[in-house]
């Protein structure tokens, strides 16, 4: 006892207690040591878990942690201005993986090229290629896109880097991550994961298990790091309910610990990024919320952890695009699918073009639009003549897929103003046509969705040449023509 005292000294109450629980119940326990460095310089205050708690170095750089002995990683929360090791392209080195026989594991970090106060992201959802066909759509169309983007940035001299919020995969993890993950090796940018619910593993008889595969190509499902004035998170919010593929989305409440932990260390006034595959809701009116397998069931358990930050969250899942304003300091991404409608249409379910958000951070100032794939940044609306929406015949329709509250959609009629566009919820439709129409899609299931970015005015100038002219929430002026 005396042993095991000593070595949870110096982890506070709340690692005390959980490891306090374990020597109750018998379970064995090891003590892991290590350094984290940059070269010759020892970093102090750099965040270490096991992905249950935390410690931070001492100002020799030095960790000490108390761990349980089938722990599978000790990890880093990697520190601003500061980089970690980069393999197969794409992958990140913040976490050691542990073995049996070791019990000493050091972090060697590089200092980043770039200032890390201005930067950007990258966020990929619902990559989900099965087929041959789909990873050649990938290599193809979305590989090309994303290194450019990406190299626009370098060229300035901003430093980019790439988040993917899951369900990289269609089929069986254990045949196609590796595929998924030498696809997008070709991307050259380090890009920090979440797990989605395709991503799991479903023939293990516990939640435990449905991340084995996952973690083995990328690391630990939880983890975080300090980006400039930003701190980034990924959780796993996919709870697998033990039998085929079902799952629901729920945080548990060792994962809800860790991120308590995890906050703890950071100051009030960064602002926080949160990567999630399931979103959070349908709307932002969680009044209106009831048990649903495809939405985060304990979202108000998450919000009330947040409630003193500045928050941006960010998931896919539903392969549509849909922001949801919370509040002032809290907005959910929930970004539309890399895959389109799984690659056999360009454009989601909600008519959004296949592509991925991207993200520019300036201090606490975020700005974000939405790339489609092969267009320019400029695309983002897809407009309609009178005649194409059965909804409204009579009217000029426009699909204003990264809508939300602060954003302007106006009718021109030969250059002037005629109307303020009225919002509905309404189908696109091109994807309606598409996603009706099953020799297109490949599955049966698969339906055209409502959405609520849908734009109507009813033109009032005969013969008149009409555009649609979008402002976004930054003064960004887009214009769509009506043809």
């Amino acid at each position: 006892m005396k042993y095991y005292l000593k070595n949870v000294a110096s982890l506070g109450l709340a690692a005390f207690l959980s490891f306090g629980s374990a020597y109750a119940q018998g379970i064995a326990t090891r003590t892991i040591t290590g350094k984290v460095t940059a070269g010759k310089k020892a970093l102090a205050g750099v965040p270490v878990t096991d992905g249950i708690n935390f410690v931070t170095t001492d100002k020799s750089g030095s960790y000490r942690i108390v761990t349980l002995a089938d722990s599978r990683f000790i990890y880093i929360s990697t520190p601003s201005g500061y980089d970690v090791p980069v393999e197969n392209g794409t992958v990140p080195h913040f976490y050691k993986t542990l073995n049996a026989t070791d019990s000493v594991y050091n972090f060697s970090l590089t200092r980043s090229k770039q200032g890390c106060k201005r930067h950007s992201f990258i966020v990929f959802a619902d990559v989900q290629a099965t087929y041959d066909a789909d990873y050649e759509q990938y290599r193809r169309d979305i590989v090309p896109d994303v290194s450019a983007t990406i190299a626009d940035f370098r060229s300035r001299g901003v430093k980019v880097f790439g988040t993917d919020v899951g369900d990289f995969i269609g089929g069986i993890p254990q045949s196609y991550m590796p595929v998924y993950a030498d696809a997008s090796a070709a991307i050259n940018l380090p890009f920090f994961r979440t797990i989605g619910n395709h991503d799991m593993d479903c023939e293990g008889r516990t939640y435990e298990y449905s991340f084995h595969t996952f973690e083995q190509f990328f690391g630990p499902v939880n983890h975080s790091f300090d980006c400039g004035d930003a701190h980034y998170v990924f959780l796993n919010n996919n709870f697998f309910a033990g039998i085929g593929i079902n799952y629901i989305g729920y945080i548990p409440e060792q994962t809800f610990r860790w991120l308590e932990q995890d906050l703890a260390l950071v100051p009030k006034d960064k602002v926080v990024f949160l990567f999630m595959h399931i979103a959070t809701g349908k709307n932002a009116n969680l009044d209106e919320a009831s048990f649903d397998y495809d939405w985060l069931n304990n979202s108000r358990h998450l919000f009330k952890l947040l409630d003193d930050r500045t928050t941006h969250i960010i998931t896919g899942h539903t392969h549509f695009q849909l922001n949801n304003e919370y509040s002032d300091r809290l907005f959910e991404h929930n970004t539309a699918a890399v895959c389109g409608t799984w690659w056999r249409c360009e454009e989601c379910m909600d008519g959004t073009p296949r592509g991925y958000a991207v993200f520019d951070v300036d201090g606490t100032d975020v700005r974000w639009h939405y790339k489609c794939a092969s267009y320019s940044s400029d695309y983002q609306m897809r407009v309609y003549p009178p005649g194409a929406c059965e909804e409204c015949p009579d009217c000029i329709v426009a699909n204003v897929w990264n809508y939300d509250s602060r954003w302007r959609v106006e009718l021109l009629e030969d250059g002037n103003v005629t109307a303020e566009m009225t919002r509905f919820t309404g189908y696109d439709p091109v994807s309606k046509a598409h996603c009706l129409d099953k020799s297109v899609v490949l599955y049966d299931w698969i339906s055209p969705v409502p959405n609520g970015h849908m734009f109507r005015a009813k033109p009032s100038i005969p013969g008149s040449h009409r555009q649609v002219r979008v402002t976004d929430r930054f003064g960004n002026v887009y214009i769509g023509e009506a043809k």
